[in-house]
């Protein structure tokens, strides 16, 4: 089976689970674009500091929160918060929190945020777990992948179909 056939599988399966059901916001530069709810919340509320401090997904507070890109973040803790506002570019997730493996295929996606991996210092998002299969086989190669499609794939108007 190809990827882009997987991925059109994945998306369907994500769809039916209602996780591609979001909207983008606009980052402030106008350049990228973030993935977010329809309430303008980045990782689906999901701290994205813990997943470098605690190495697992956590549901973050709207107690807590950040504007990055014009996203909101939010974060379990205080000291999560600080974190981030001190280095946003360290903890947002990389192609501004779309499927990692969808972007290295030319696609907008989103994601399921418990499936992630921190490569390099940098966390990637994947839709579901047949796409982070294929992501962790050769990472550092989807990144570069991804790294070349990032611009195109965010110019893209809300998520792409399959």
């Amino acid at each position: 089976m190809s990827i882009i056939t997987s991925i059109r599988r994945l998306t369907l399966t994500a769809t039916m689970m209602g996780l591609a059901l979001v909207g983008t916001a606009a980052a402030q530069d106008g350049q990228t674009t973030v993935n977010v709810t329809k309430d303008g919340v980045a990782i689906h509320g999901y701290d994205a500091v813990a997943y470098f401090t605690e190495a697992k997904p956590v549901v973050g507070s709207a107690s807590f929160t950040a504007t990055h890109e014009g996203a909101t973040y939010r974060f379990s803790s205080a000291a999560n918060r600080a974190a981030f506002v001190a280095q946003p570019a360290r903890y947002a997730p990389q192609f501004g929190g779309y499927c990692a493996m969808g972007v290295a295929v030319g696609k907008k996606l989103d994601v399921d945020p418990t499936l992630f991996r921190v490569v390099d210092d940098k966390l990637y998002l994947n839709v579901n777990k047949d796409a982070q299969r294929m992501w962790l086989k050769e990472p550092v190669k989807h990144i570069g992948t991804a790294s070349k499609r990032w611009k195109a794939v965010a110019a893209h108007k809300g998520f792409d179909t399959m």
